[in-house]
This record gives C-alpha cells, structure tokens and sequence, in this order.
C-alpha cells in the first residue's frame, strides 16, 4: 500500500511539470522561466560548489567556535519557542490537510489511518525538501557550516523533526481533548509547568550568571559574549540540550563532525515518527472539515470575493472608519480595501505605534546609560526599512487594481469616471504604506539623538528632516503604486490580478521583469522632483537656513510628485475606461 501512495505522490509530481511545461507554449511564461531560471543560476548555483561558494566551504574552520556555540545557543532558543507555540496556541482538533479528491478515494479506500499518516509524511517530505534547497542557497553564505551537503542535510533533519513534532503535538492535543481536557485547561497547565520551570530557572540564573551590566552592551562583541555566556550557563543548557542537537549537525564544519552529530539527531526523529505513527487519534471528520475550508476558500478568492463571508461564523469586522452615506467617491474605495486589507490597518494602530515610538524611542535616545552605538543604530535601521518600503511596499500591498481588475465589469457599473475609480483604488495601499513609513520616521527622529560613536544631533535638525521625508513620503508611494497599476491596465495577460497568488518560477521571472521596469520608471519620474527639490534647497538653505530648508524643498518636491500623479492617474482613468476584460488573456 506505501508503494501505491509513493506512486501516486510521483504522479501527481509529473502531472505537475507537465502542466508548467506545457504553459511555456506562451511567451509570457517562456520569458519568465528563462529570467527566473538566470536569476537563480547567477545568483545561487553558479558559485555553489566552485569558486565564491568554494571559498566560502573552505573557510568554515576558520568561523570561531564562540561564534558557532552561539548560533547553536540561538538556533537552539528559536527552536524551542516553536515547540513551545505547538502546545500552546493551536486549539483545533488534530486535521491533515488532504485536498477534496484525495479524501473521495483515500477515506472510503480500506486503508489504515497509519496508512494515511505515512501518505502526508511522505507529501510533506516534497514541501520540506524545497524549503530545504531554498534555505541552503539563503544561508550559503553565513552560518558556519561546512560544505552545500552538510548544510542541506542539516536544515532537512531540523525541518523533518520539527514537522513530525508538531504533528505528533496536535494528536496529543485532541488525544486530551477526547479525554475532557479543554483548550484552556491544557494551556494553563502548560504555562504552570512553564512558571515553575522558569521560576526554579531564574533562581539558578541568579546564583550562576552575573547580573548584566553597562560594559555588557558596550559593543556587539561584548553582547555576543554575554548572550552565549547566558545561553550556556545554569538550567538554559539541560532545557535547551535536545534542540541542540538538532542544530549541531548543520553548523559541522566537515563530514567528520556532521557524521558524530548526524545519530543523536537521527534517533530523535526516528523517536517521534514512532510517537506519530503508534498514536491512535481520530482525525477524519476534522481532516474532511478543513478540506471543505480551503475549498471554500480558493473558490473565494478565485470569484474575488471575501473568504471569510464563506468560513462559517466569524467576528463582526470593525470598519477603519464611519462611511457617511454621500461623499467623495474615493473615500469609498478607501473604506472597502482597508477593511479588505484585515483589522491590522486602523488608525488605532498607527495612533499606538506612533505613541509607542516616541515612548520607547525619546528616553532611550537621550538616556545617558544607554551604549552609545544603540540608539543610533535602531535609528539607521528604521530610516533604512522606511526607505525599502518604497519599494517593497507596492508588492506586498495590493488592495487596489491588481486585486479588484478581475470585477472591472462590476467597476464600470458605477456611476463613475475612470479617473476616479483609479484613485480610489490607489488610495488604500498608499494610506497603509504611509502610515507605516511615518511611523519608522519617527521612531527614527527620536533615536538618532548621536551619531555613532561621535557628536550629539539636536533636535532641531532631527525634526527638519524627519518633517521634510514626512511631507514627501504620501506622493512618494502614491508614485511607486501607479507604476504597478498601469502596468495592469496595459499588460493584464502579463501581471497577475485577484488574490489567488501562482507560483513558479516562470512567475518569479515575470516579477523580476516588472520590478526592474518599475524601478526604472520610478527613478525617471523622480527626475523633475529631484532637479527641483537641489534648486530650492540650495536657495532656501541661503536666506532661510538648514532648518527650514528642508521641509520648503520636500514640500516643492511633493507638489511636483503630485502633479505627476494626477496626470498618470487621468491617463490610467482613460485606459480603464476603454478596458474590457473579456478581451485579454489572463490565463
């Protein structure tokens, strides 16, 4: 019976290929399997085993083993949080995901429910050795490990262990549910066991490892010692011991290491596929129920509809705001893909993390016993992440037309113009991104009280800058979003529209394509605000000073981005309005 369910894995993976194969008869996959299949040649396996790769394999002696005791105390503690997440969070019954036709020829077949378990490891072993390639290439480069097989080898036995405990924990979750033991129960005995652990650990801590002081966090080197110290030290070791080992054998710095590290890592999954395999726990009617789920949803998503009005009963959503029933049009698309985009994005939120920035960020920026190197650190990073979101933002927001365009002949039915379709579609994405920016900003303007190991910035010249990137920052992202937008109205064959998201790596080659235009297009738009904003600096920064200089030009230069803007979104009204669905190819 195990052949017969490896067969059928099999053939499901070359039905698969066939399919993308076959999908490359059009140019628009055949262009972007080959971008895709050079991005990642150039930049993952060309140096894999030769050259920079090589290099990189031979220099893995060389790692400290302070350093590699610390991954594995880290790894170790991100390991163990996991685990901990499995017994804690979850509240469902124990549900293998099998998909509609599986569970129509699989449950009615006489098969065993081990059977059955050993069918979804053997498909979750597909997923897991993907992860596992992709992991190595991203890794490749830092970590400690020895050579592409050791490290490969390594994330396998660490993901293979961690997903035969999470399964294990959920029959052992319903193996106590069916025993009268609720969800609350089970998680306050576990945060009991958890208190008293941590109780009897921190008495030990206090007896065996120093308090931290100020020297503790002069520089990172000193911060790397204490942590490891921490990690290494009183219960932390014994508690965190069995992750350990499930770490060791991917930062082996050779085969003779991997190969002493490789059976104590073996023998604990082996221990628990025998503890999923031998546990008797009923998950049919859940399995069912949660294939049900997901079909509803994909079925959802594809029509460009809500999920969530099909996933039984659901918690009446809070609206971002009061839509009055008469007003400008816009403001109603804003209303619609904000509730669209999830509860995370109200102005709740932002209100807190702006709170909390200035909270957290003011005293510990001016606080004469925080390291001198911190403050000014986070402050960099912040303004980094918020410069990143230009670009990054457009693709991970997409509550406008790319999500909507599948219902343009619902969209053509109001009594609007394109133009104003067009921005009430930009209008959500941007307010998000905008938020999300302002906040990093001024996260940024408090903690940028030093520059790094030198002179104090006042104040003054924080707030001129920080006004001036706010003032800039909404035409900015209202900017990158028309360029991804346009890009729909002209090419919908080529860009993906509707929620359900493809994969492939003829879609991450068309993505590649798009984001290389769009970043070119962004650059040249930014011309004419560019030219404009040195002008006025210059100028301003003469008879006015530095720090009124900053805000004036920002202010210029926004005006100049907004002219831009309103001629771009004119023009996508046009096109929208001459747009017809039916007409194109989006297959």
């Amino acid at each position: 019976m195990i052949g017969a369910l490896i067969y059928l894995q099999v053939q499901s993976i070359k039905n698969r290929l066939r399919v993308r194969l076959r999908r490359l008869k059009k140019p628009k996959y055949l262009v972007g399997a080959v971008v895709g299949a050079a991005y990642f040649y150039f930049f993952f396996f060309r140096n894999l085993f030769t050259g920079r790769g090589g290099v990189a394999a031979g220099t893995a002696d060389a790692t400290p083993p302070e350093t590699l005791l610390m991954f594995e105390s880290l790894g170790a503690l991100a390991l163990f949080a996991m685990v901990l997440s499995a017994w804690i969070f979850p509240h469902e019954r124990a549900a293998l995901a099998f998909t509609e036709a599986e569970i129509a020829f699989l449950f009615p077949a006489p098969v065993t429910r081990r059977t059955l378990i050993h069918f979804k490891l053997v498909r979750s072993q597909i997923a897991i050795l993907f992860t596992t390639l992709l992991l190595m290439l991203i890794t490749r480069r830092f970590g400690g490990g020895g050579t592409a097989w050791i490290r490969a080898v390594g994330w396998w036995l660490i993901l293979s262990t961690l997903n035969l405990h999470t399964l294990a924990a959920s029959f052992a979750r319903t193996r106590l549910l069916e025993r009268g033991v609720s969800n609350w129960r089970r998680r306050v005995v576990v945060l009991s066991a958890l208190s008293v652990v941590l109780a009897a650990a921190i008495l030990w801590v206090r007896r065996t490892i120093p308090a931290p002081e100020a020297s503790d966090f002069a520089s990172l080197d000193t911060i790397k010692y204490y942590v490891r110290h921490a990690l290494e030290s009183g219960p932390a070791f014994y508690v965190l011991y069995p992750f350990r080992l499930v770490i060791r054998p991917y930062l082996a710095p050779d085969a003779h290491a991997f190969l002493l590290t490789f059976g104590p890592v073996l023998a604990l999954m082996l221990l628990h596929y025998w503890w999923v395999v031998r546990s008797d726990v009923a998950f049919e009617e859940a399995s069912v129920e949660l294939s049900r789920k997901l079909a509803e949803r994909i079925a959802a998503i594809r029509a460009g509809g809500n999920w969530h009005s099909t996933a039984g009963k659901q918690k009446k959503k809070r609206p971002p705001f009061a839509l009055r029933p008469a007003g400008i049009p816009a403001v109603a698309f804003l209303w619609k893909n904000l509730i669209s985009a999830g509860q995370a994005f109200t102005l709740r939120t932002w209100l807190f993390l702006a709170l909390f920035a200035i909270c957290i960020g003011g005293p510990m920026g001016a606080s004469r016993l925080t390291p001198g190197w911190l403050p000014p650190t986070i402050g960099i990073v912040t303004a980094i992440l918020a410069g990143y979101s230009l670009l990054l933002g457009p693709a991970i927001l997409r509550q406008d037309l790319r999500q909507d365009l599948v219902n343009a002949d619902v969209l053509k039915m109001y009594p609007l113009r394109g133009w104003q379709v067009v921005l009430g579609e930009l209008l959500a994405p941007t307010a998000i991104l905008t938020g999300a920016q302002w906040c990093l900003l001024l996260l940024a303007v408090t903690m940028f009280s030093r520059i790094p190991e030198g002179d104090a910035v006042p104040l003054t010249n924080r707030l001129s800058f920080g006004a001036g990137a706010a003032i800039i920052a909404p035409m900015l992202n209202l900017i990158s979003l028309v360029i991804p937008n346009a890009s729909v109205l002209l090419f919908p064959s080529w860009v993906q529209i509707g929620r359900e998201r493809a994969g492939g790596i003829e879609v991450i080659g068309q993505r590649l394509i798009f984001m290389l235009g769009s970043v070119l297009v962004f650059a040249f738009a930014l011309l004419p605000a560019a030219v404009l904003f040195g002008l006025v600096f210059f100028l301003s920064r003469l008879f006015l000073g530095m720090i009124t200089a900053l805000p004036l030009s920002a202010a210029v230069a926004a005006a100049v981005l907004a002219a831009e803007a309103g001629l771009a979104i004119w023009w996508m009204g046009r096109l929208f309005e001459r747009f017809d669905l039916s007409a194109e190819s989006v297959s």
